[in-house]
């Protein structure tokens, strides 16, 4: 039986062999949900990179720029991190280069694993299928916050283990603790969240409907993968090839 396991930051991933597994990368609030629903809105792949100044060399060779430093979209890209500035038709059919404060580096930091999997709530149950279908022991990188650990993306982790939990075994007490935690808050993950450093700095800069946005759970069916130098829907790219 394969294993599932829980690394609360990135900056915890040297204590790991990433050979041989499948990473799921999240960053709820609020990186992976936006990509989860740019390639709901049409994107034909998503370059995350990790520095502002490369991401913008992608602008220069016709993608579309997206960036967010300390939750704020940077000045001079096309678009920011928000999930709702994905939604308005713009995208379809674009490349998207990305860079965010954390979500972006948890992606990149784990290309040695054999497949890296982008991990909302929003497509929840996709990424849960996956893993049951490829049947590989499964790391879950939370993005935290500047290498702090975060309970949004700890409770993303809690439920994917739950759906996981009869068909994978728990690996260590990282994984029994992220699914007591789900199981605490999921009547009401926002609720639970209110207090939460990262929601608390998001409320701040008034971003009330991100928050709510981000915690629904299978709002997509897409499955987002890292191939070769970015990342694609892998749904469709399946159903292009049947």
């Amino acid at each position: 039986m394969p294993s599932i396991d829980v690394c609360y930051s990135p900056e915890l991933l040297h204590l790991y062999d990433l050979k041989g597994k499948a990473v799921v990368a999240v960053d709820v609030l609020r990186a992976t949900s936006t990509m989860v629903t740019a390639f709901a809105h049409g994107a034909a792949d998503i370059i995350p990179v990790m520095q502002l100044e490369e991401c913008r060399t992608f602008g220069e060779k016709g993608c579309l720029t997206a960036a967010e430093r300390d939750g704020i979209k940077a000045e001079g890209f096309d678009l920011g991190n928000s999930p709702f500035g994905y939604m308005n038709g713009n995208i379809e059919g674009r490349t998207i280069a990305i860079t965010t404060t954390n979500g972006t580096r948890a992606i990149r930091l784990s290309e040695e694993a054999d497949e890296i999997i982008v991990g909302s709530f929003l497509n929840l149950q996709a990424v849960a299928q996956h893993l049951k279908e490829l049947q590989l022991d499964v790391l879950v990188v939370c993005a935290g916050w500047k290498g702090k650990f975060n309970l949004e993306d700890t409770l993303f982790a809690g439920a994917l283990v739950e759906r996981l939990q009869y068909e994978f075994e728990s690996e260590n007490d990282a994984t029994l603790a992220s699914l007591y935690l789900y199981h605490t808050a999921k009547a009401d993950l926002l609720a639970f969240l209110r207090q939460s450093s990262h929601v608390r700095r998001l409320e701040n800069l008034e971003i009330h409907k991100d928050i709510e946005f981000c915690l629904r759970h299978d709002e997509y069916d897409v499955l987002p993968v890292w191939k070769e130098d970015r990342l694609v829907d892998l749904r469709a790219v399946k159903e292009l090839e049947s």
